[in-house]
């Protein structure tokens, strides 16, 4: 793609300019004034590093029922495939008020998603969760705990699993049964564990991969292929880990985790859990990714309809999407460390959204946090 010609070009030390070409699905709810302020920023980095940044909006979601008749259109698929990436904000509405909500669940807001998921082949989900000094007084765990903070990401394989497995319910002899079937093969895991371990080279260096080995067939697999990747990666240290005591010390010590790799109920779980001891899910970024660097970028929370359009909703997780979007599909890890920083000088400043106000602090709207973050993008 044409970015990644230019970034050979820079890397050889050569001054030119990389277009990135980003799709962008605006969504429901609070989702198009959120990835207004995305924009804003990835501007201001384009500005300030030497880079173009071009977007094609698509609809999908209940803006997408709305025109199309359906949540998302072959039309969107195809443009969000050509692109480098896909920056989206938040899909849905009201499920009790909507009218997206009387129609089948195949043609509701969020099979959008899920189809998107499908179509650009997503299979690795990303969830960071870190621990603000400004924001540690929201943390619910111990104060000697907060303390310390944390910087964690949850690296949960997507497409496999119990979620995807054959499911059915009989009654046998008079009695209701079900059955749901865990299944996992050696490529599935292996792809998701290199995906852990690439990321790990960008961190910390550290990998804990979780599973149930002492009782599953599918963890004992899981174990042993990460073990045979891990040969490949001498620079990155592994260890393993059970659910159980995964999920313990998510709020004993979240602070020992760099990378946790795992599979997808497990992450599921853990993911949600290592979102609340942060405090505050209006800080929470998320990434998903397919086999290349290709990835779907969007915040963790949802499209908060009571709040949209009310210029009130807090842009950071998505903007932190957007660094994430800059790290892991462009590279452009400089870029991605100068957004981190500016949110991390615009907390220090004392600004917040009404989500993560308190007393002495400066109330800013969603436009205005957007601005503050562009300016204090720093350049090289």
């Amino acid at each position: 793609m044409i970015w990644n010609q230019a970034r050979k070009g820079a890397e050889m030390g050569e001054d030119r300019q990389m277009e990135l070409h980003i799709t962008c699905i605006p969504g429901d709810g609070i989702g198009p004034e959120i990835v207004r302020e995305a924009k804003k920023v990835l501007d201001k980095v384009a500005e300030k590093y030497g880079h173009q940044m071009l977007y094609t909006d698509i609809l999908m979601g209940g803006a997408s029922i709305d025109v199309h008749g359906v949540p998302l259109t072959e039309e969107a698929i195809a443009t969000a495939k050509a692109a480098d990436a896909v920056l989206m904000g938040s899909i849905g509405g009201d499920t009790t008020k909507s009218p997206w909500y009387q129609l089948p669940p195949n043609l509701r807001p969020e099979a959008g998603l899920l189809g998107i998921r499908k179509a650009l082949n997503l299979f690795a989900n990303l969830r960071p969760a870190v621990l603000y000094d400004e924001l540690a007084a929201a943390c619910p765990l111990k104060e000697e705990i907060s303390r310390a903070g944390f910087d964690l990401l949850i690296m949960r394989e997507l497409t496999g699993g119990l979620y995807f497995g054959e499911r059915k319910t009989v009654v046998e002899n008079g009695v209701r049964k079900a059955i749901d079937t865990l299944t996992y093969d050696e490529n599935e895991i292996r792809r998701i564990a290199v995906k852990g371990f690439d990321i790990a080279r960008k961190r910390r260096g550290k990998v804990t991969s979780v599973d149930k080995a002492n009782v599953l067939d599918s963890s004992r697999l899981w174990r042993k292929v990460v073990e045979e990747v891990a040969g490949d990666y001498p620079d990155v240290k592994l260890e393993h880990m059970l659910v159980d005591n995964c999920a313990m010390q998510l709020v004993k010590n979240p602070a020992q985790f760099d990378v946790i790799l795992t599979e997808n109920m497990f992450g599921d779980i853990l993911s949600d859990e290592a979102s609340m001891v942060t405090g505050s899910i209006g800080m929470l970024a998320s990434a998903s990714l397919n086999d290349t660097k290709f990835g779907l970028y969007e915040p963790s929370h949802g499209s908060a309809p009571d709040i949209a359009g009310q210029n009130v909703a807090n842009p950071i997780a998505t903007v932190l999407s957007a660094a994430m979007m800059l790290r892991y599909s462009f590279d452009l890890d400089k870029e991605a460390d100068a957004v981190e920083s500016a949110v991390k000088q615009v907390l220090k400043d004392g600004y917040r959204t009404g989500d993560i106000f308190s007393p002495g602090c400066v109330l800013t709207s969603c436009s205005q946090m957007g601005d503050l973050l562009a300016e204090r993008i720093l350049g090289i």
